[in-house]
């Protein structure tokens, strides 16, 4: 269970490789919008220079990520609301980012949302906040909520998880080439995909 992940012992990349094949759901006015995440990038606090609580920075913007497991961590990045989780007790500020997911319930709707159809419809950390209708209104709430979680009565087991260096983590020394994106290998939906569409999507 996802609450007991956050608060065992697990570390941040542990948790964001079991995130893999989970169902984000967004339920809002009635609508259901779902899908099941395949890829996570791992942001691991004070020590990753990536982090946006590098250095132990605490601002109006970061407090949320040094508060309890579980809380989400919103913030814009190009205009795009950026969907975070985090993952570690209060004081520890680690979490991770949700990239991409496939989606799975209220297509319709999502494909509204993004004037966008098939594998471009969630490939990416903006994609899928817009995709779902995720606003900043969820900076500070838990995603053990019932409003915007995970639900755990469905989710797919991935054949191959493969971590990659993360994107857009330019001049930040070792930190740029840790392999801290988690990816379920094979599937259309991951950000930055190569090559052809996959048929099978990568699951067992």
């Amino acid at each position: 269970m996802l609450k007991e992940l956050l608060q065992s012992n697990y570390s941040t990349e542990q948790i964001a490789q079991s995130l893999l094949g989970k169902l984000l759901v967004h339920e809002k006015d009635g609508i259901r919008r779902s899908g099941f995440i395949v890829e996570t990038e791992a942001y691991l606090g004070v020590s990753d220079k990536a982090a946006h609580s590098y250095g132990g920075l605490r601002t109006k913007r970061t407090e949320i990520m040094f508060q309890e497991a579980g809380s989400i961590y919103t913030h814009i990045m190009h205009t795009h609301v950026l969907l975070n989780i985090i993952t570690q007790p209060i004081g520890t500020p680690e979490g991770i980012l949700i990239r991409a997911i496939e989606p799975y319930e209220g297509i319709y709707e999502m494909e509204r949302a993004r004037i966008r159809h098939g594998h471009n419809l969630t490939n990416g950390p903006g994609n899928l906040t817009k995709a779902m209708g995720i606003d900043m209104a969820y900076y500070g709430k838990s995603i053990l909520g019932s409003q915007l979680f995970i639900d755990e009565n469905i989710e797919k087991q991935a054949k191959q998880i493969i971590a990659t260096p993360r994107i857009g983590i330019p001049n930040k020394g070792e930190w740029t080439e840790k392999a801290l994106r988690f990816i379920v290998e094979g599937n259309p939906y991951v950000s930055k995909r190569k090559g052809s569409v996959a048929t099978d999507q990568g699951w067992l």
